[in-house]
């Protein structure tokens, strides 16, 4: 079972309000991607990029491995890249932790690993910022998930992807240095979980 407060965010998230226009298409094809390798019984790797892996492809890197195994998708793994290395960002780890999970920072180099958990008995997730193709992300037989535009762009082709969605989201960036910044990322952060959940619950029907 999640965190007790981790629960009290999922308890809070509307994932079950219908998507429409084009975001609803993206989002069918990402339910289409988990249905048919859960139909298959296959491993399915989901690598969610953006430009300097910091913040939204985190975010979702980390709520889509929640809500995988909060729908009971134990074939799923979860991966995150960018077409540049920098650094997660703390916000996005500050935003987490306040929204229920546990983190541990694993290292202290300029690009720091963080140990991320759901749940007292799972597996950390490993977060820190990577190229989308590097040795830790599987390099054959995933779905790449562009969460932002400028990655999509810079990357019309995604070697070794059997798939490729566009799901952009907003940037927190626009918020640093602003009162509004905590506020910014944890909204950039549940709008990611509701839509993760979203799409494992219709997986799941």
């Amino acid at each position: 079972m999640v965190y007790p407060e981790l629960q009290k965010t999922l308890d809070a998230l509307d994932w079950e309000q219908p998507r429409r226009g084009a975001r609803a298409e993206a989002l069918n094809k990402l339910i289409g991607v988990v249905k048919d390798a859960a139909h298959r019984g296959s491993t399915l790797n989901l690598n969610f990029i953006c430009t300097h892996n910091s913040r939204r492809s985190h975010f979702s890197q980390i709520w889509a491995r929640v809500a995988a195994v909060y729908f009971g998708f134990d074939k799923v793994q979860c991966y995150s890249g960018g077409t540049a290395e920098t650094q997660v960002y703390p916000k996005v780890l500050d935003t987490l932790v306040q929204q229920g999970m546990q983190i541990k920072a694993l290292s202290h180099s300029s690009n720091p690993v963080y140990a991320v958990k759901y749940e007292g008995d799972a597996m950390p997730l490993l977060s820190f910022s990577k190229l989308y193709d590097h040795p830790f992300n599987p390099e054959h037989n995933f779905s790449a998930i562009m969460v932002c535009a400028d990655a999509d762009e810079a990357c019309p082709i995604i070697a070794g992807a059997n798939a490729k969605i566009q799901l952009p989201y907003t940037d927190p960036k626009i918020s640093d240095g602003t009162p509004a910044q905590s506020d910014v990322y944890a909204a950039c952060s549940l709008t990611i979980a509701q839509e993760m959940f979203y799409v494992f619950s219709k997986a799941k029907t």
